[in-house]
């Protein structure tokens, strides 16, 4: 699918500036050179141009392309040839393993799929047509609530990320998701979509990890590790990752014997039998 040919750059100094007009005139310029550095904004723009003009997972497809990313597709025979899905996944890399399930399911279903993901990522525009953003930090909008239950709805398929954030590495050294959020066993059941559960296998770097546990030990709340998420990105360069894709599980499952947030559990429990 294509766009209007226009140049897209990510330019820290305009992005903070936009977000932060009061503020952004104090900030030193070797500052946002190290911001530019740690997110890998050369990098990211070499992606935007090799594949400007392209969106959706004809964008996405193109990026993995860029980064010489492969995919490695275990149960590919469980993925239904028709019919309106909800695909279900880890989040172990935060932004890569989206990327990478929107150019494998866009691939098959012609492109009628839709992610739920941080509203943050708005901001990448060529994927902007697949995304349907939930605010993590905040209320979230009408305008967005009606987006979702018009995907749920609708023919094509939905993606999500029930931690909502991506996996960090736990007390026992294990790195797995965080608590999985209900809303998509709900969902399922109310808009008659049976679920299918993916296991995504993948690390972000050691240094992200570390920085995620120091972070978590000063008190501080918000998850500011997030600034890492693009260059973990583009740390991928040249890597094989493993999809493996389950059997899907009807909606008539979740019954009332378990609360949604047991059935929740379930499930993940299913992905990460993948494993």
């Amino acid at each position: 699918m294509l766009m209007k040919e226009e140049v897209i750059h990510i330019d820290v100094r305009e992005a903070i500036g936009q977000k932060m007009p009061r503020y952004s005139k104090f900030i030193p310029g070797f500052l946002y050179r190290r911001i530019a550095r740690l997110i890998r904004q050369d990098d990211l723009n070499r992606i935007l141009d090799e594949n400007r003009g392209k969106t959706g997972h004809d964008f996405a497809e193109g990026a993995l392309r860029t980064l010489g990313i492969r995919l490695k597709v275990v149960g590919m025979e469980n993925l239904p040839a028709s019919g309106r899905y909800v695909f279900v996944s880890n989040h172990p890399l935060g932004g890569l393993d989206g990327i990478a399930l929107i150019s494998l399911l866009g691939k098959h279903y012609e492109g009628k799929v839709q992610c739920l993901v941080n509203d943050v990522l708005m901001a990448v525009k060529p994927l902007e047509n697949v995304f349907l953003p939930v605010n993590k930090y905040g209320g979230q909008s009408r305008e967005a609530m009606r987006r979702i239950d018009e995907a749920y709805a609708g023919d094509g398929q939905i993606i999500t990320f029930p931690a909502g954030l991506c996996s960090r590495r736990n007390d026992q050294g294990e790195v797995r998701d965080l608590d999985w959020k209900k809303s998509f066993v709900v969902k399922s059941v109310e808009t008659q979509r049976d679920i299918v559960p993916i296991y995504f296998n993948g690390l972000n770097s050691s240094f992200f990890y570390k920085f995620a546990r120091f972070r978590k030990r000063l008190g501080i709340k918000f998850n500011i590790e997030l600034i890492l998420l693009p260059g973990e990105l583009v740390k991928g360069r040249g890597t094989t990752f493993t999809i493996n894709i389950g059997k899907p599980i009807p909606y008539s499952v979740f019954d009332k014997s378990r609360t949604a947030q047991e059935w929740a559990d379930y499930v993940k429990q299913t992905v990460y039998g993948f494993a």
